[in-house]
């Protein structure tokens, strides 16, 4: 992690300064999330880095977050975030994991090799449009495919969407990722995504002009990189922009992302619309504007069964996931009731 010298520089916003009183101002001390572990988060300010260990009583927090501390260094509260990324958790846990707040665009990492996937790219531009961030595509490793190849693979994602930035680069040469120093600007916060392997952490190490984040090779059976960053963290470019580098994430699970899938599918959503039923499950129904649609080749069947299959996802774990929260809830609402209780019958 790099240091920082003003809120400015940290990615302070008048959106963060809006929600602060008189009082805040001349009371309290304002700090970033920097680095989030097991036991602790690392915040910067304009005085330096310090510790604050976590405490079950804190709300959940992840890098990016901007927090009040009193004069001791005591969490106060959590500032309302401008944006934030989440996933399910990977595996069977049942609980939401943050990934980033407040980051102003996303760089969606994919490598231009036998790694790539166009589905795997709409499920983070689905995050984005969810979460209200700028997405830009970041094609790496363009060195290692010809020219055909890259010329095809990008104008596939640049299909996507009209309004799409998608970017081919070599993340070891610094000369080809000078197409991303418009969203390089002072005081915006970048968030770095992507799979394990794609070569995330050699690109944060060109942009910020030093090895920062390790790197590993490439298994030459399956073009997979292997999983190098570990943990979240927050630097600041020679731009002046702050970029949030984030491990690989294998498992990606969505949940709360209804309205960001339908934005990023909304060719499909609209022709969904056109149905002449407004059940229709889209295969052997009569007046099925879906089936009708890929007979003429308007739409691609990739790109239908992506759609559907985020749809499922996210409204099982968007399901799953508020069942739970129910459950935290009530038990919350039930320990304080007894600890009220309890005060009460000892005269408190």
């Amino acid at each position: 992690m790099t240091s920082f010298s003003s809120l400015n520089q940290l990615g302070w916003q008048p959106v963060f300064q809006q929600q602060l009183t008189l009082d805040d101002y001349e009371n309290t001390h304002i700090a970033r999330i920097a680095e989030h572990h097991r036991s602790q988060f690392v915040l910067v300010s304009e005085s330096g880095t310090t510790p604050l260990e976590i405490h079950p009583s804190f709300p959940s927090m992840t890098v990016g977050d901007w927090v009040l501390l009193d004069d001791t260094g005591q969490f106060l509260r959590l500032l309302d975030r401008q944006s934030l990324f989440a996933r399910k958790a990977a595996g069977s846990k049942v609980k939401e994991q943050l990934i980033a707040a407040n980051v102003d665009t996303a760089f969606i990492v994919c490598a231009l090799d036998n790694d790539f996937s166009l589905n795997r790219i709409e499920r983070y531009l689905a995050m984005c449009s969810e979460a209200d961030v700028e997405p830009v595509v970041i094609l790496t490793k363009r060195d290692l495919v010809d020219e055909d190849t890259m010329y095809d693979r990008k104008q596939s994602v640049e299909a996507l969407s009209p309004l799409l930035y998608v970017e081919a680069v070599n993340g070891l040469d610094a000369s080809t990722i000078d197409t991303l120093k418009p969203w390089l600007k002072q005081g915006k916060t970048l968030v770095v995504m992507g799979s394990s392997g794609v070569g995330k952490s050699t690109l944060a190490n060109t942009l910020m002009g030093d090895d920062v984040q390790a790197t590993g090779g490439i298994r030459e059976s399956d073009s997979k990189g292997r999983h190098t960053t570990t943990s979240r963290s927050l630097h600041c470019l020679p731009s002046g922009a702050v970029l949030l580098d984030t491990p690989g994430m294998r498992e990606l699970q969505i949940f709360d992302t209804e309205e960001g899938i339908s934005n990023v599918f909304a060719d499909i959503k609209e022709l969904e619309a056109q149905c002449r039923f407004s059940d229709c499950q889209h295969h052997n129904e009569p007046g099925c504007a879906i089936q009708a649609a890929l007979k003429a080749g308007t739409i691609d069947e990739r790109r239908l069964n992506n759609y559907q299959k985020l749809q499922r996802e996210d409204a099982r774990n968007s399901a799953t996931i508020a069942t739970k929260r129910a459950k935290d809830k009530a038990f919350t609402q039930m320990v304080y009731d007894i600890q009220k209780q309890n005060r009460k019958n000892k005269g408190f």
